[in-house]
């Protein structure tokens, strides 16, 4: 066994090879606990974490004597899993604000479109986020990276897709999916998605929320039957369904359609969250979208009755968020990255700074993105936790996440299956 101090780790984990290693650190998030682990001892080679125990608990004597183990004090850093961003489009550049630019970048062809997200998803690593939920494309960008990913694993991170969302002809829905007009019955349109490869089924209940109104104006698209159909039909074929939903209406139609999750759930009641934590519906706030509107306003032209709408819309989803995590739903961190100002990886890192302004403590988003998601979402390799069998991805810090989540957006390194990366304010991560 050979013994390595902190200021010799990082050359060692960017050329692991076929080496096992023991790391000692000070704090150790493992993505399901509500405390951290002190001076935990965590075993890990480039494919799979071996062990991982408490100060007094050390490796078995079968690894400690493995000539291959090389063990390295950590104790001034913190480890926690890589992240996961359980709503995020993958195939739009969600850093760019102008809306003539977006329009062209989506007019590109299939090909430039999933070689820009292909960059998207390298640089991703940089920023600790290690694994997608994509929330549906109608060109199949993100049913092209779940095979990229599932033929060759080390090039990208954790990716699964719906594919193509699904919405009613000549309502709200257009650029990510296609209707369910196309096809006879609902299990034809199902069956659809799966034999294009789709991980889960994405639907699209309800519009967007109104503006100028400061509500969802528009009746739900979908009504409680059509959406029992979906679930029903889906859990015959083995996958989850989850829902764009907002609007005390539509969200009542998710809820009693035992759909998986709800995503957005702007304009949630109280009654509903509870309905939710007794059904395991998991709830995906995304508050990052709207935020975005309100800190660049002036950029898009909104008037000041818009922004007030905004800011009442924000606070009251704060509110039920922070309710919601009093009452026990399954909350789960997801970005809706690829929106107008969202960035992916970055704009994740302030989804949860936004959650943690809502007065959620630092350990619980943390989990939220991490071991929460992984049970609730069923994803189909295990990560997302630090745990024995789990996929070594992890992020090491020397600042206190459990302080504030912000520090996560500070320097760290992300070891993804046997390399590392480093981010800081130097990272070039244009694209996102």
């Amino acid at each position: 066994m050979i013994d390595l101090e902190a200021n010799t780790h990082l050359a060692f984990l960017k050329n692991i090879g076929n080496s096992i290693v023991w790391i000692q650190v000070g704090n150790l998030l493992n993505g399901t606990s509500k405390k951290p682990i002190k001076k935990a001892n965590i075993v890990f080679d480039k494919n799979e974490i071996l062990f991982v125990g408490t100060e007094n608990e050390l490796p078995p004597k079968a690894l400690i004597i493995d000539n291959r183990l090389t063990k390295i004090n950590l104790s001034n850093y913190t480890l926690l899993p890589g992240l996961i961003d359980a709503h995020a489009h993958i195939f739009l550049e969600g850093a760019e604000r102008d809306f003539e630019k977006r329009k062209v970048f989506i007019s590109q062809t299939k090909e430039e479109l999933f070689t820009a997200a292909l960059n998207r998803m390298q640089k991703l690593l940089y920023t600790g986020v290690t694994g997608l939920r994509d929330g549906g494309d109608k060109d199949g960008i993100g049913l092209q990276l779940s095979a990229l990913y599932k033929a060759n694993k080390k090039t990208i991170p954790y990716i699964d897709s719906p594919g193509a969302a699904i919405h009613r002809e000549g309502r709200y829905g257009r650029f990510i999916g296609s209707t369910l007009e196309q096809f006879n019955s609902v299990e034809e349109c199902v069956k659809d998605r799966i034999l294009k490869g789709a991980d889960r089924i994405k639907l699209i209940p309800t519009g967007i929320i109104n503006f100028k109104k400061g509500t969802a104006s528009a009746p739900p698209q979908m009504d409680l039957d059509l959406l029992k159909k979906f679930v029903e039909i889906s859990k015959k074929y083995n996958k989850q369904t989850f829902a764009h939903a907002s609007g005390n209406k539509g969200i009542q139609y998710v809820i009693d359609a035992g759909i998986d999750s709800v995503e957005h759930g702007f304009f949630i009641s109280s009654d509903q969250l509870s309905l939710m934590r007794d059904k395991d519906i998991a709830w995906v706030p995304t508050f990052a979208p709207v935020q975005k509107q309100v800190d660049y306003a002036h950029e898009f032209g909104w008037d000041q009755l818009i922004i007030s709408n905004l800011k009442t819309i924000l606070e009251n989803h704060a509110i039920s968020l922070l309710e919601a995590s009093q009452k026990g739903v399954k909350i789960i961190a997801g970005s809706d990255a690829g929106s107008v100002g969202v960035a992916h990886g970055l704009g994740f890192l302030y989804e949860l700074e936004l959650m943690e302004n809502t007065g959620m403590k630092p350990i619980e988003i943390i989990n939220s993105a991490t071991g929460v998601s992984y049970d609730r979402f069923c994803y189909s390799e295990k990560i997302g936790k630090i745990a024995s069998g789990f996929k070594p991805r992890m992020i090491f810090t020397k600042h206190n996440v459990l302080q504030s989540v912000k520090e996560i957006q500070k320097e760290k390194f992300t070891f993804f299956d046997g390399n590392l990366y480093q981010f800081n304010k130097n990272t070039d991560l244009q694209g996102l």
